[in-house]
């Protein structure tokens, strides 16, 4: 019996979504172990057209101050549109606790998440643990 066979009477719904690397964007692996955080963001409608450029620098303005490594950047071409799914590393996450409450006090990312909420209707943050086959353990 194969794993979907198994799997399949315990799925309560699935949702299938196509997203691609940005291309200001490059995949990278970290070197050590650590956890992961995806942060999905819901934007107004319009695309990278409309808020691409704010959202880059805000992204950016993250990368800049090193409180952070990202992963990649992802925008969704089938599924919920106007969808960004952001990948980032961080060694633990007391790390990353760290690293947020730092990113908030930092003026540049302050004025550059400011440029870019303007066009942000969700958002949502889920911390990732790799599995013992996963590429990015």
């Amino acid at each position: 019996m194969n794993y979907t066979a198994i799997a399949a009477p315990m799925v309560d719904e699935q949702y299938n979504e196509i997203a691609y690397l940005l291309p200001w964007c490059k995949l990278r692996q970290p070197e050590k172990q650590g956890v992961y955080e995806l942060v999905t963001f819901q934007l107004k409608p319009g695309g990278l057209a409309i808020w691409g450029d704010a959202f880059r620098a805000a992204i950016s303005a993250y990368v800049n101050t090193s409180y952070t490594e990202l992963v990649g950047v992802f925008n969704t071409e089938y599924g919920s549109l106007n969808q960004v799914h952001v990948l980032w590393w961080y060694e633990n996450e007391d790390s990353r606790a760290a690293g947020r409450r730092l990113a908030y006090e930092d003026a540049r990312v302050a004025a550059a998440v400011r440029e870019s909420v303007r066009f942000l209707v969700s958002q949502k943050n889920v911390l990732l643990q790799p599995t013992a086959f996963s590429p990015l353990k």
